[in-house]
């Protein structure tokens, strides 16, 4: 009985594993020490205190304090801005729901870190596919892997394209920013849900919609943060940005996943690497 009640558990430690090895053998790096991550986390430190930062982004989702001081007004419902950009990161950057296993400290650069979905895949689901997923600059994904997918809102009259710039115009200096987060986990199934239409962006009373965003993941925790990615692990973003993250995860066809990063209207040929998670309290406002 012993055994059998820790399979699953041997199971999704030897996936972890194998999926953060390919990803640093990809770049030719070894995962770089806790000392690294420590250092940079210092960096980041230094250089948002006392200067005014709001909170920071992304975040362990199960902990709910939070001391930074800077508070702005929450963005309004997605249906009422406009979609602006969508893309995703090469494993969750939030830690929570079904994402809580960690996949180390990955080069230090954002790949081959972050966390993975904890469930367990089918040897079906997990077999490999002969063709590359993701320009094969960046780290290509693999059957098992996890992603972490942004989907990013304004309240500027825009239409949808690559990068943040694409969610800013010249008449809002300003504009509200709202970001929902998915996490889903790619699997070697073509009955699996299809990034494509996941994806699909029509334009409702006017306004840009990913209207098949998947809202059925259990209650998400919403909370005011910042924007992502490694290029602020030193440094503090600056955008204010009101997250929405579902707890659980969807299983994506890997197929539709190499079909939308091969044309898509964002630009998006890669799964960008992961910021490290914020946790200095001073970095993180409360989450109510």
């Amino acid at each position: 009985m012993t055994q059998i009640r820790f399979l699953p558990i041997l199971q999704a430690v030897l996936i972890t594993v194998s999926v953060t090895s390919a990803v640093l053998a990809e770049t030719g790096q070894n995962a770089v020490s806790d000392d690294v991550i420590a250092a940079q986390n210092a960096s980041l430190a230094a250089a948002t205190a006392g200067a005014g930062f709001g909170p920071q982004s992304p975040r362990d989702l199960t902990q709910a304090a939070g001391a930074n001081p800077v508070d702005f007004g929450e963005a309004p419902d997605v249906s009422r801005m406009n979609l602006c950009n969508i893309h995703f990161h090469h494993g969750a950057e939030h830690r929570g729901g079904e994402f809580t296993k960690y996949a180390g400290n990955g080069d230090g650069h954002g790949y081959g870190s972050g966390y993975l979905y904890t469930g367990t895949l089918t040897d079906a689901e997990l077999a490999p596919v002969d063709y590359k997923v993701g320009n094969e600059k960046h780290s290509t994904l693999r059957p098992g892997d996890t992603i972490e997918i942004h989907y990013v809102h304004t309240t500027a009259r825009i239409d949808p394209g690559p990068t943040l710039n694409s969610c800013m115009d010249e008449a809002i200096g300003n504009p509200q920013l709202s970001v929902v987060g998915f996490v889903y986990v790619l699997v070697n199934d073509d009955s699996a849900a299809n990034l494509q239409k996941l994806n699909e962006v029509v334009v409702v009373d006017g306004l840009h919609q990913a209207v098949n965003m998947p809202l059925n993941l259990g209650d998400p925790t919403r909370y005011h943060g910042s924007s992502t990615g490694p290029s602020f692990n030193e440094a503090g973003s600056p955008f204010q940005v009101s997250w929405t993250v579902y707890p659980k995860v969807v299983k994506v066809s890997i197929s539709s996943v190499a079909a939308w990063l091969s044309e898509n209207e964002f630009d998006e040929d890669h799964g960008h690497g992961v910021r490290n998670l914020i946790t200095n309290p001073d970095l993180l406002a409360p989450i109510n």
